[in-house]
């Protein structure tokens, strides 16, 4: 994924507000060499920042006509407004081993024995987890096939296969928990039909009580 940034001449909170004034937003690329201070179109900036992408793969930055390996580190947001303050960017190194959070990708769970016949839901606990691996093997997100789940029975992370070259960092358990298939209860099933239920029961127009007769339709005035 590729975008563009200029560099910056002046920093410091004055410099940076100015700078954001003018529709920019300050950030700084830094690792493998000296920190390069930087400035980005924030509007561009606000769209790109809500693609999958931008935040799990290996970015191509371009900047005075040549393009460097980073990766998003981090960005501020104003508390309020729309607007992001701050934005910070590695850049890569072809030889290193980068640790990155990688989302998960589900995929199949309404095929599932579990979900289909068994009366479960597949609960997602784990929706990214960490690795690590070069830059070239960095993935941009990871696939789950959920279809063959069945009831007692979770999802481990090493049940999960990874991309080559891809390792998945733990921390803690060994072999924690991806998704657990939770059985729904009977009293949450009938709740479900009763809720179905009530706009049927609601359709029929109302009886007359029981004893009353049904008001008879008056006969239209003759005309004089």
């Amino acid at each position: 994924m590729k975008f563009v940034a200029f560099e910056r001449a002046k920093q410091g909170t004055g410099a940076s507000r100015r700078l954001r004034v003018t529709g920019r937003t300050p950030g700084i690329v830094y690792g493998g060499g000296e920190p390069l201070l930087i400035e980005l179109d924030h509007n561009a900036l606000w769209h790109t920042i809500k693609k999958e992408a931008f935040h799990a793969s290996v970015l191509d930055m371009e900047i005075n006509g040549k393009e460097q390996k980073v990766l998003l580190r981090d960005f501020q947001m104003h508390p309020f407004k729309q607007q992001i303050l701050h934005i910070d960017f590695q850049r890569v190194d072809a030889t290193t081993k980068l640790h990155m959070k990688v989302p998960l990708h589900f995929s199949g769970d309404e095929l599932s024995p579990a979900v289909k016949t068994e009366g479960c839901i597949a609960n997602h606990v784990m929706t990214e987890i960490n690795v690590l691996c070069l830059p070239a093997d960095l993935p941009e997100f990871i696939a789950v096939d959920l279809s063959k789940l069945k009831k007692g029975v979770s999802l481990l992370l090493n049940d999960i296969p990874l991309p080559k070259g891809v390792t998945a960092v733990t921390h803690g358990k060994k072999n924690p928990v991806v998704v657990s298939v939770v059985v729904i209860s009977s009293g949450e099933v009938a709740a479900e039909g009763a809720d179905a239920a009530a706009p049927a029961a609601a359709a029929p127009a109302a009886k007359a009580p029981a004893g009353k007769a049904a008001p008879a339709a008056k006969a239209p005035a003759a005309k004089k």
